[in-house]
């Protein structure tokens, strides 16, 4: 069936979709990794001065963290030390950071004898990552001949433990005997600095002993590090590494075939896929329920009116996670729980399981984040009992922030989402337009819901003034650029210019994108300010994403390119990171669904209107003849979007799919549809 209307109407049917990200192999110039045909990425050039060379990257499961500092040093060794949280080990003080968090040098291959002989030089033949650490490696043997090693490290699904499976293969033409000295150690913490007093941490090593293996035989051993609390009814665990192993792979095959990018680059196509993963694995069963937290052995078992509320919760639904949806919605209700008849501010983190709050930076405009993100995160869940728990915080958040207008009738706040790191001003252009947009979001939900139409009026009016308000106040020439200040009396250039632009702002688009991309743009993205030396990959995102959603995608599309090669296949891999120098890069994961949401909302332009509508404004570079999200699972269906250059010059085709379903339409390019299931 094929159609130019610019409505679609379709009546879908359940079904699963499986698709695995596309890659095929390349190596991209000037990187360390490349990506390789499984959608993994590889390093195995340790040439010249590729070593030495360190990194770290942070992987998660339910109930345990782990950045793992690893590298190759200068004789092409491995090295690697673990860093372990526990989030649900509180320590004392019990607040923002008091997760249990203690390092591990354990080398288990250090004491290991072949044939009576120490192992050494010890010479590094690739690290993969995938969603685990792999690490293949040979030592040679004083007879001649060599023993292979493969490490490979990861976190526990659900338990508190991490793991580290290693296989040992003889690679001699003769039969080698392997010695493994039994290993197990049991500490445990200062009873007086935990919450449930002693927590235990336990390292051991199965499959220990003297193996005697053939030519090309093998042999594995296996360590784990686990902790746990007497004072909490927990007892040690005797884990299966193997099953756990299964169990994380079950979970990226499951993350890697929903919500699938297909488009001609596969550094793009990567990127995303492993974006999915930090997104989604850095969520923690808490006291409080599920809570997804930014990690960087620093921020667990806590939420955020900015990172999750506003950042991730709106991806989830679109990639249809379980724990995902479950830890967005349970955040919004956690917030609910602090609404007030005398609209005091919302905390701006909940912290230590939910029992606690952080509010040390004062308002930053934590209701305008929350009212943003809950109502969009509640027009793509599609679920009506869920929108109608939410509403309540919604309309809440709303209000405040109406009554939050200063005499510009712009929204007033202590500071912004970057705690007084950088000035704000009395009120900041990022509250201003997310209160904007949740406006708009709130009309689509409260219409879904019944709200009276006078109430949806009024929000109306409020946007249109809003918008308004933010050219009049904002709106101005900074550095010779006609853009935005950031607040009143700000001089200087700011990443956050690029705000509006997710909203639908475009009045200043040309001018803002040049001093966006000109005077603030690095290798590693935009500096926070002009002049400074600080870059957040959050703003960097918003910028990359609001310049894709007004129509500026050859530009969009070559930055993003660039960014997503530093930060899939440079020395520092494979997610975006939360900033420098502050945190030193850390794998902080609500940037990895940001980093997803530059192509949901900008490169396709999904905007939710309803539980089963959208508008879809698909930017197809010049360069692309076609581009694909497939396994979509948004508006409590699943189904795929396939954008085609179409026949005539000037037009795409759009279809919408869902098995044996298929309704195409015919668009001008940048062209807004409006979409109905």
């Amino acid at each position: 069936m094929k159609t130019t209307t610019a409505t679609i109407v379709l009546c879908l049917f359940a079904t699963l979709f499986g698709f695995a990200p596309r890659a095929r192999g390349i190596e991209s110039e000037g990187t360390r990794w490349a990506i390789q045909e499984d959608g993994s990425i590889l390093w195995t050039d340790f040439s010249g001065d590729r070593i030495p060379h360190k990194d770290h990257i942070e992987a998660s499961g339910e109930r345990v963290s782990t950045v793992l500092r690893y590298g190759v040093d200068g004789k092409r060794a491995f090295q690697l030390e673990r860093s372990v949280v526990w989030p649900m080990l509180r320590t004392i003080p019990n607040n923002t950071h008091a997760s249990l968090t203690i390092r591990f040098g354990t080398d288990i291959l250090g004491t290991a004898l072949v044939d009576g002989e120490r192992l050494v030089g010890e010479k590094v033949k690739s690290l993969r990552l995938n969603g685990f650490l792999t690490v293949e490696s040979e030592f040679p043997l004083a007879a001649g001949g060599a023993l292979e090693v493969e490490r490979k490290i990861f976190p526990s699904t659900t338990g508190p433990f991490i793991c580290e499976r290693v296989k040992l293969t003889n690679r001699a033409e003769r039969e080698i005997k392997v010695e493994i000295p039994e290993y197990r150690k049991v500490s445990t913490t200062d009873p007086n600095k935990g919450v449930n007093g002693s927590y235990t941490l336990v390292e051991k090593l199965a499959g220990a002993g003297t193996k005697t293996l053939g030519s090309g035989e093998s042999a594995r051993v296996e360590f784990s590090i686990q902790g746990y609390s007497e004072g909490k009814g927990e007892s040690e665990l005797d884990p299966d590494l193997e099953t756990e192993e299964e169990a994380r792979a079950a979970l990226v095959r499951e993350l890697w075939t929903n919500l699938v990018l297909e488009t001609p680059e596969d550094v793009l196509d990567v990127a995303f896929a492993f974006a999915k993963i930090r997104a989604t694995e850095s969520i923690y069963r808490t006291a409080g329920g599920l809570m997804h937290g930014p990690g960087g052995e620093s921020y667990y078992a806590a939420i955020w009116a900015n990172d999750q509320a506003e950042y991730v919760n709106p991806f989830f639904p679109y990639l249809g996670n379980e724990n995902g949806n479950e830890s967005a919605l349970n955040s919004y209700a956690h917030f609910a729980r602090f609404i007030n008849p005398e609209y005091k501010p919302l905390p701006c983190s909940i912290i230590a399981e939910g029992i606690d709050i952080w509010n040390g930076a004062g308002d930053r405009g934590d209701a305008a984040m929350i009212a943003y993100g809950a109502s969009r995160y509640a027009l793509v869940r599609a679920d009506q009992a869920e929108a109608r728990r939410l509403w309540p915080l919604i309309e809440w958040c709303l209000e405040y922030c109406q009554r939050k207008l200063n005499d510009a009738g712009v929204v007033a706040s202590d500071c912004d989402e970057l705690e007084r790191r950088f000035p704000a001003g009395e009120a900041n252009l990022c509250t201003s337009t997310l209160y904007y947009d949740a406006l708009i979001s709130a009309q689509y939900l409260g219409k879904e819901l019944g709200v009276s139409e006078e109430r949806l009026e009024e929000y109306a009016r409020r946007a249109s003034e809003m918008r308004e308000n933010i050219e009049k106040h904002f709106g101005a020439e900074v550095r010779g650029y006609q853009t935005y200040r950031y607040f009143e009396g700000c001089e200087k250039l700011r990443s956050w210019i690029c705000v509006p632009f997710i909203a639908g702002i475009d009045e200043r688009k040309e001018e803002t994108l040049d001093a966006l991309f000109t005077k603030l743009w690095t290798e590693n993205g935009l500096l926070t300010e002009e002049g400074s030396a600080t870059y957040w990959d959050r703003s960097t995102l918003y910028a990359l994403r609001g310049a894709l959603a007004v129509g500026e995608t050859e530009r969009a599309l070559d930055h993003l390119r660039s960014y997503s090669k530093t930060r899939l296949l440079g020395d520092h891999v494979p997610y975006p990171i939360e900033a420098w120098p502050e945190g030193s890069q850390r794998h902080l994961s609500a940037e990895s669904g940001l980093y997803c949401r530059v192509y949901v909302e900008g490169l396709f332009g999904i905007r939710p209107t309803g539980f089963s509508s959208f508008q879809l404004t698909p930017r197809l570079p010049k360069e692309w003849n076609r581009m694909a999200l497939k396994s979509v699972r948004g508006f409590g269906r699943t189904f795929d979007i396939v954008v085609e250059r179409g026949e005539e010059p000037g037009t795409i085709d759009v279809e919408i799919a869902r098995g044996g379903e298929k309704t195409t339409l015919t668009a001008r390019e940048n062209e807004t549809i409006p979409i109905r299931l």
